[in-house]
């Protein structure tokens, strides 16, 4: 077959940015058909995005390629972070956003991120002054969303990883975690009391907190006021295996709140990714629950089955899953590489984009998989814990959290599974 010529190529490019420019007077053939995520739900896509100006730079270096890929993921919707500014600030951009999706009939994706604390002293520090600010800014977020649709994630890990967590002295007395549960439940009634605004309180991940755990942190937080929860948010982790443990967290709810009467406030009671009574636990192979291996996760199925069995239809709190970079699952390094902590969540290597933003996930509790972490910007300067400034699988250091990577762009696209096409 014959190479395209390169002014063929610079055509084709050129078509491809056109045909996500245009998407700002397409999108509006397909709105929800409720004020709540269904789906029939289609999402706001940025024509403007960082990955379609990438695709602009590749196209003057003359990377065709790249730049092919990058006009492929600027045509697909991605969420929209806030993670700073004066309430002022805050609203009007909200209100913009919102507004820009208004005039094309599609649900923006926001993320919610300024929790005082926020990320503990890592790579993502940072939020809010005070409680006080906080509930100003949240305030002003929901103002500034006003009657138009939104669906809103609400402070990635900001429930995962509690002050309490930060460190032996971070919060002697409870209080700051107090004041974080408390933060959260405002956030969440706040952003639903919005007409048309779905609102997410984040949970982590698939091999993070233990599924009674995170159940009980969920209801602590308010998310009884809100749609659900999310998933996977900046990770790697299956699709599938996310989607099991949403489910297991959710069923966990229900049996502690509506369950069985001896069940109330018994979330601790729930099996996990990590443990179920209903294993036999006798030391033969695959006869206990191992989080590292999903296959013994039937153990924790069948401790479900037995103890909450098919709860009523619309009783569950549904969830997202973010999907924008675990196409091909987790990265694992080489055993023995490192010493210390690999830091397999940041900026992990190898990876590509993973299933495209819906709603139409064919997954009855799992509202919409969401490419929430912008698919090539940094999560910060990883160093695998070498003690060094460079990340040594990539031989550089790596850009702050959340500024553009292009060479992770690039890499993301290259390894999209399924492969990367235009979004429709």
């Amino acid at each position: 077959m014959k190479t395209p010529r390169p002014r063929r190529r610079v055509a084709a490019v050129i078509a491809a940015l056109t045909v996500c420019a245009a998407l700002t007077a397409t999108q509006a053939q397909a709105a929800p058909t409720r004020d709540v995520i269904t789906p029939a739900t289609r999402f706001y896509v940025d024509p403007h995005g960082k990955a379609a100006r990438q695709a602009l730079v590749d196209l003057r270096h003359g990377d065709f390629e790249n730049a092919a890929n990058m006009a492929r993921l600027a045509s697909w919707p991605q969420a929209e972070w806030f993670t700073e500014g004066t309430p002022d600030e805050v609203r009007v951009k909200v209100s913009k956003l919102v507004g820009r999706a208004r005039a094309v009939d599609r649900t923006p994706v926001l993320v919610a991120y300024n929790v005082p604390g926020r990320d503990c002293t890592q790579y993502s520090s940072g939020g809010a002054a005070s409680s006080a600010a906080y509930r100003q800014w949240i305030d002003a977020f929901a103002a500034g969303i006003g009657g138009g649709k939104a669906a809103v994630v609400v402070e990635p890990d900001g429930l995962a990883l509690l002050p309490k967590e930060c460190g032996p002295s971070a919060d002697p007395t409870g209080a700051l975690t107090a004041a974080r549960i408390a933060d959260l439940e405002y956030a969440v009634r706040t952003l639903k009391a919005r007409p048309r605004t779905a609102v997410y309180l984040d949970a982590g991940n698939v091999l993070w907190r233990s599924v009674g755990d995170m159940a009980q942190r969920l209801l602590d937080a308010g998310v009884r006021y809100g749609d659900g929860f999310s998933l996977n948010v900046s990770n790697t982790h299956p699709t599938a295996h996310n989607a099991r443990y949403g489910a297991w967290v959710s069923k966990c709810m229900w049996f502690a709140t509506e369950g069985p009467e001896q069940a109330r406030g018994h979330t601790d009671w729930c099996a996990s990714q990590y443990y179920s009574s209903a294993a036999p636990d006798d030391g033969l192979p695959g006869d206990a629950v191992d989080s590292a291996d999903p296959a013994t996760w039937r153990w924790t199925d069948a401790w479900f089955d037995q103890n909450v069995g098919v709860p009523p239809a619309g009783r569950l709190r549904h969830f997202v899953i973010d999907t924008s970079r675990n196409g091909l699952g987790a990265w694992a390094p080489e055993p023995g590489k490192y010493s210390g902590d690999p830091e397999i969540w940041c900026n992990a290597p190898g990876r590509g984009l993973g299933p495209r933003p819906t709603a139409a996930t064919g997954v009855p509790l799992v509202d919409a998989y969401l490419w929430i972490k912008i698919p090539g910007e940094s999560d910060g300067s990883c160093t695998r814990n070498t003690g060094g400034t460079i990340d040594p699988e990539y031989g550089v250091v790596d850009p702050p959290a959340g500024t553009w990577w292009p060479d992770q762009a690039h890499s993301l696209a290259r390894n999209a599974a399924p492969r990367l096409t235009f979004g429709r």
